[in-house]
């Protein structure tokens, strides 16, 4: 399947008209109802399915979703446990000096001077700054907060990001 981007885990059916409980795995739970379309992926038989969405709702941390597809809680309680992902043509489009995670895990991490010092390996959110989890070549790990003065450069061609470290990072 093309490059797809999960949005939600399907935990459950709400009612008896086919409406189904989403946990958002999205930053923004708002882009469900700008939503047209998505994707159930069943791990079972390793098959996406295209389905629209009819209607959403929110409660409390979940997302309440009805497909056209689907008219009756028999015909969704099948999904139960399986992901929503949407093409990255229908992926919330970028701000300036933001990126999908997807795009920049494994790239190498290189200094001003082009030395590499190992690959992103994973990437934390902690609310103010993310955080890149860079496996070293010494095989440690290093944290880099995502800010200016230290990730200079996202290089989407050369598959590397720039970086300064801050005096101490390396100690």
């Amino acid at each position: 399947m093309e490059d797809l981007f999960r949005i939600g885990v399907i935990t459950s059916t709400h009612g008896l008209k086919g409406e189904v409980k989403v946990f958002p795995t999205t930053d923004d739970v708002n882009r469900f109802k700008k939503l047209k379309k998505c994707y159930i992926y069943v791990e079972k038989t390793n098959e996406y399915i295209e389905v629209e969405k009819n209607t959403c709702k929110f409660f409390k941390n979940m997302v309440i979703l009805s497909f056209k597809e689907f008219k009756d809680i028999n015909e969704v309680e099948k999904y139960r446990q399986c992901e929503l992902y949407v093409t990255r043509e229908d992926a919330i489009p970028l701000e300036e000096d933001e990126y999908y995670f997807k795009d920049v895990i494994g790239m190498d991490i290189v200094l001003e001077d082009e030395t590499k010092i190992g690959i992103l390996d994973d990437i934390l959110q902690t609310g103010a700054n993310d955080v890149f989890v860079v496996k070293m070549d010494n095989k440690k790990e290093l944290l880099i907060p995502v800010i200016k003065d230290c990730v200079l450069k996202i290089d989407y061609d050369a598959e590397q990001i720039t970086v300064r470290l801050m005096k101490g990072m390396l100690d």
